[in-house]
């Protein structure tokens, strides 16, 4: 899900080529040399090609799910939601591309060919049939203003680091958690919609084909299982917590994480490359962060606070690569180098 969306960030790879990616907030000046292959990565690709590959498959895998839920499983939204969705979403991320280029004077990142708009704009479709499936109301107003949403914060919530602007805010993320907070008739999908019409054997493949699929994902291409990690054990230590002192049902609290809304959430959601660090160790501090926050949220008695824990800790993330491009702290996920000049990051 978005919100899953560009892996370029400060890793310990040699950077990317600038281009279309993901969640890699738009360039600002020119385009660095292209990346030379690195020892880790599969093998004969680079940083960027492992970045397109991923988002690729993260945008052929929400579209699957997206049919058969639509044609099989259940799915409670109209079928011309997730339609209208990404064509708003690739006119709005189009149009603030343009809009940005030109105001930064600065080549478009869709400019090359059908190839690179087709890169594109694979972002925008991500976020556009997360926000289609994860919203639940009944007109298609909401649908439309959380993609505008998502796209906008590209551009409107960045920070400089290291010569180049970055987003820190998970697009898809942010999209849904405004119109959760700003429209009240607007609702979370209701979870048993993606198990609306199967039968017992198919209630359990499902959500473990979901997660088999992110899990490999994360694993081979965007390299978030320490975030992931952090973000499990997390949330079962807040649960242990809530049970200890709130006198939660434990059962209860971890049943959620058996559940494909959570598992979307895991390995679709929280991992996004561009919005979230590179550096394992602090992977695992950014996943057990919001994890408490939620936790946090959730004693508060406010509602979707898995989302708005994600925006919390995503804002602070920022203030932190803001602080720590002056001197004032070390952002999480943004490890600077001992020595030598400062490469620009390639990504979000």
């Amino acid at each position: 899900m978005s919100t899953i969306q560009d892996s370029g960030q400060d890793s310990p790879t040699v950077p990317p080529p600038a281009g279309p990616s993901g969640t890699e907030s738009p360039a600002t000046g020119e385009r660095p040399p292209a990346a030379q292959p690195v020892a880790d990565a599969p093998a004969g690709l680079t940083p960027d090609q492992r970045r397109r590959k991923a988002l690729l498959r993260f945008a052929i895998s929400i579209t699957v799910l997206n049919v058969v839920g639509h044609l099989w499983l259940g799915f409670e939204q109209p079928p011309i939601v997730p339609i209208l969705a990404v064509l708003v979403s690739y006119a709005a991320h189009l149009g603030l591309e343009a809009v940005d280029a030109w105001a930064h004077r600065r080549r478009p990142e869709y400019a090359g060919g059908a190839r690179e708009v087709f890169y594109f704009l694979l972002p925008a479709h991500i976020a556009a049939l997360a926000c289609a499936m994860l919203l639940f109301t009944s007109t298609i107003w909401p649908y439309l203003f959380a993609v505008v949403v998502a796209a906008a914060s590209k551009y409107v919530f960045r920070v400089r680091v290291r010569g180049r602007l970055r987003h820190f805010l998970n697009p898809s993320n942010l999209g849904i958690s405004v119109v959760l907070l700003t429209m009240p008739l607007v609702g979370f999908t209701p979870p048993y919609m993606f198990l609306n019409n199967t039968d017992q054997t198919l209630d359990v493949l499902i959500p473990l084909t979901v997660l088999m699929a992110g899990t490999m994902l994360n694993g081979k291409l965007t390299r978030k299982m320490p975030l992931i990690l952090g973000w499990v054990g997390g949330y079962v230590l807040q649960a242990v917590l809530r049970m200890v002192f709130f006198d939660d049902v434990l059962l209860a609290t971890l049943g959620m994480m058996t559940g494909v809304p959570f598992v979307l959430y895991m390995n679709y959601m929280i991992t996004d490359p561009g919005t979230s660090p590179m550096d394992p160790r602090r992977q695992v501090v950014f996943g057990v962060s919001v994890a408490l926050v939620y936790g946090v949220l959730i004693v508060a008695q406010v509602s979707y606070a898995i989302f708005f824990a994600l925006v919390l800790v995503c804002a602070v993330r920022g203030v932190l690569l803001f602080l720590g491009e002056r001197g004032l702290s070390v952002p999480i996920g943004s490890r600077r180098p001992s020595g030598g000049p400062v490469p620009a990051p390639q990504g979000s």
